[in-house]
């Protein structure tokens, strides 16, 4: 194979091979033989236009028509022309199709479902990265930048996934990155032959201790650091929130091998964007044969408050009993009764924790579950998720007293302990609220029904979805002066206020009530997503409140008449509910399109707002995004800036620079410490010259004129004037400069010459006066000739493997020799 035609197929191989870092994320995975395809067919497209040949410009152009027809033909072929020319409505339905998968990528968890879509995003987004690394390592011949956009598509991928195999993804990444490199340089060879190192010193050096050439090692150098570059990035960068994009939680562990205890689980299938669908999607269906018409079905319990943010404690899993204990604190003398209830999951909803109704005392579910005994939660293990799941769940319906609740003794003191800690950080306000809330109360019951009433009508708060709330140690103290939220503030401030009075809380996040079927059963909806706080009552055990107005039911045990036996009725509204329909707009309808875009709307979805404040960048994430940020300008700008300060030094005066190419052949005799002839010894003037010349060649090489070593200065000189297209002043300005480097080189005494600073900056600005804007912006920005900080380090790292190899052979001479150690020869 050519070397021309190998570097368009590396090209498109370390694309793919790049791209599969994005396999975990989606199923099933047959998307990745169809970005192969139209992949395959666009570096075609490329290579046959090069051939032509088309300018540069045109070939690009060429190929971004061709994945368009390509995409086009794959995915709305019914609204193009002949089935390959979009016209206005195959553009609609790529912008539908767009939408719908960046809903979806917002709503399904890891992996999501393969949808329309989500394979254009995933496709599209292949076959863009490719044709930039087609552009950067073909069209243009310099693999080295083609990183970049390989660098973005594995950072993607790596900040998204969490698996075991994600190691294997970063070897195919940087195995393709590197064939790609080494085939480039292959070729560069193959054309050139000896390509210009820089120093000859350093090159010499390098090729009499049988070294690779300057290409080659500059190639190793620059991968090296973008796969650094590759690996760092994505822990650097804060993770993204919410459905595919985002950290849920502590993601979905698989397990530690041995006894299978799961280590880590999804808190809650992303429902950012539930409240503002327009598709109230079905995520869950049950049927209880009992009476009771609908009932909350708990995901999981956050226990662990820092000030910001309720996490579920991190506690081990242990194998899934066939029947479950009875809950902690449940007496014997409280009622209850036990309901079946067979729930089954949408296929597209893919949660590792198990909704249930609380608490379950019996779970009937295939695959492989784990059970967490503290929170009574079931969890999936190696990767076990609800996916099409159905199961059955036996639990209680515990019906305490007023009575039994009020006169609850005191919680164990480990449990008062945990469950009733709060930071210091938390304002005081919080705790001041409770206690004029609930002033005058006699029981840890009644302050609690207190704190519930407060939220619910006497409090003045309003249930909004539009509030926009941000984060920190001050959200609660915020809401609390606001008085706006939805479910996650109120329970969030209801627990930390119990918490500051000294009943044990704990917010539970899940599914509130949904809306009963014809046939019996209840449709839970992504609006159903819910949160709520319990409190913890010795002998009766964890007891759900709800503060939050007009969502779920309030427990009947709250109401005034709840004097008796009362069974809690899930069906119950709460107290502000309206029986008629709701006047009020929808979340969809009340967030504006530029709300959404900055993040301003709010959701039901507890794992969307993970603080209480509503979900906005804390400090820690700020700090992160402005250290990558300055830290990618300053990789961007390190070639430019490494230019200026060069430029700077030589023109300003050297300290000392290595002979340019060609001076070897002088240099019988040399100086070791300067590599200057014999006579001259490296005087101040002499070594100005050389570092005027270096500049001079040096800016030449970044308006694309090649050095050639095997050019004396005069013919090099030559050289530039003519690629350049120098005339009058510039041109003498360059002959001056190799006139002066001719005398430090070859005369016996060489006379210094004034003003070579001044021709290398004519000279410079000739050339930049002489070329067009893109030559200029590459000059400046991404300059050819900084690649000899690479090579240079290339050489000192060969120079000192060298000199710690001399060493060692001094200390050990002529081992095996047969005298002993110290008494050599």
């Amino acid at each position: 194979m050519s070397g021309r035609a190998r570097i368009p197929v590396f090209s498109a191989a370390a694309t793919l091979m790049t791209a599969t870092a994005l396999l975990p994320l989606v199923s099933p995975v047959v998307w990745i033989f169809q970005a192969t395809l139209l992949l395959t067919v666009q570096s075609a497209v490329g290579a046959a236009t090069r051939r032509v040949p088309l300018a540069r410009p045109l070939t690009v152009a060429v190929q971004a028509l061709t994945a368009l027809a390509l995409l086009t033909l794959s995915f709305a072929h019914r609204q193009a022309l002949f089935g390959v020319v979009p016209g206005p409505d195959a553009f609609r339905h790529f912008a539908d199709l767009f939408q719908q998968g960046t809903t979806d990528v917002g709503r399904y968890s890891i992996p999501a479902p393969a949808s329309d879509g989500i394979r254009l995003m995933l496709v599209g987004g292949v076959l863009v990265i490719g044709l930039a690394v087609d552009t950067l390592a073909v069209t243009f011949r310099n693999a080295a930048p083609a990183g970049l956009p390989l660098l973005a598509l594995y950072s993607v991928a790596a900040g998204l996934s969490d698996g075991p195999s994600d190691w294997l993804w970063f070897l195919l990444a940087a195995v393709g990155y590197l064939m790609l490199l080494l085939a480039e340089g292959r070729d560069r060879l193959t054309r050139w032959g000896r390509v210009f190192g820089g120093s000859s010193r350093g090159s010499a050096r390098s090729a009499e201790a049988g070294g690779p050439l300057a290409p080659a090692r500059a190639g190793r150098r620059i991968g090296a650091v973008t796969l650094g570059l590759a690996l760092i990035v994505p822990l650097a960068l804060p993770a993204a929130q919410g459905g595919l994009l985002g950290g849920l939680g502590k993601g979905t562990g698989s397990g530690t091998g041995g006894d299978g205890t799961a280590t880590g689980v999804n808190l809650l299938v992303s429902l950012r964007d539930s409240l503002n669908s327009v598709d109230d999607r079905q995520v869950l269906s049950e049927r209880t044969d009992g009476t009771s018409s609908g009932t909350y079905l708990r995901i999981v319990s956050l226990d662990d408050f820092d000030g910001i943010t309720w996490k579920p404690s991190d506690r081990r899993h242990e194998a899934l009993p066939d029947s479950l204990p009875d809950p902690t604190g449940l007496g014997q003398d409280v009622r209850r009764t036990e309901v079946t209830t067979r729930i089954a999951a949408a296929d597209w909803y893919a949660q590792s924790w198990l909704p249930m109704p609380y608490p379950p005392s019996g779970v009937r579910v295939e695959g492989d579950w784990r059970y967490e005994p503290v929170d009574m939660a079931v969890v999936g293990d190696h990767g076990q998720d609800t996916h099409g799941l159905t199961y059955e769940v036996s639990s209680l319906e515990v019906q305490p007293t007023v009575q039994q609740l009020a006169a609850a003794p005191a919680p164990p003191d480990d449990l008062e302990r945990e469950y009733t800690a709060l930071p210091k950080s938390l304002p005081s306000v919080v705790a001041k609220t409770a206690r004029e809330v609930t002033a005058g109360s006699a029981s840890h019951y009644q302050e609690a029904v207190a704190l519930q009433n407060y939220f619910t009508q006497t409090g003045g708060f309003t249930y909004d979805t539009t509030v926009q709330v941000g984060s920190g140690f001050e959200a609660i103290a915020r809401f609390l002066r606001d008085k706006r939220g939805f479910c996650v503030h109120f329970s969030f401030a209801m627990a930390a206020m119990a918490r500051s009075l000294g009943i044990p809380a704990r917010v539970a996040v899940g599914f509130a009530p949904g809306t009963q079927q014809a046939d019996g059963s209840v449709s839970v909806g992504l609006k159903d997503a819910h949160a709520w706080p319990e409190l913890y009552f010795q002998g009766v055990g964890w007891t759900r409140f709800e503060p939050t107005p007009t969502r779920g039911s309030v427990p009947a045990y709250t109401l005034p008449d709840s004097s008796g036996n009362s069974v809690p009725d899930p069906a119950l509204p709460s107290r502000s509910t309206s029986a008629g329909p709701s006047t009020a707009p929808s979340a969809s309808e009340s967030c504006s399109a530029v709300d959404r875009k900055n993040g301003g709307c709010a959701s039901e979805s507890p794992e969307a707002a993970v603080t209480p404040g509503g979900g906005g960048p804390g400090t820690s994430d700020v700090l992160a995004w402005t250290l990558g940020g300055l830290a990618a300008i300053g990789l961007v700008l390190s070639p430019l800036l490494w230019r200026v300060r060069r430029r700077a030094v030589r023109l300003g005066g050297a300290r000392g620079h290595a002979l340019p190419a060609g001076a070897r052949e002088h240099a019988e005799g040399t100086d070791p410490r300067t590599g200057a002839p014999p006579g001259t010894r490296g005087g101040p003037a002499v070594r100005h010259t050389l570092a005027v010349w270096d500049e001079l060649t040096c800016t030449a090489w970044d308006f694309g004129i090649l050095p050639d070593d095997s050019l004396t200065p005069r013919g090099a000189a030559a050289r530039i004037v003519r690629r350049g297209g120098l005339t009058g002043e510039p041109a003498a300005s360059v002959h001056r400069v190799a006139n002066a480097v001719e005398q430090v080189l070859y005369a016996p005494h060489p006379y210094p010459a004034a003003g070579l600073s001044a021709d290398a900056r004519l000279v410079t600005a000739a050339l930049r006066a002489s070329a067009n804007r893109r030559a200029r912006l590459r000059a400046t920005f991404a300059p050819r000739s900084a690649v000899r900080v690479l090579w240079a380090a290339s050489a000192r790292w060969t120079e000192t493997k060298t000199r710690l190899s001399t060493a060692k052979t001094r200390i050990h001479p002529r081992r095996g020799t047969g005298h002993p150690r110290g008494q050599e020869g």
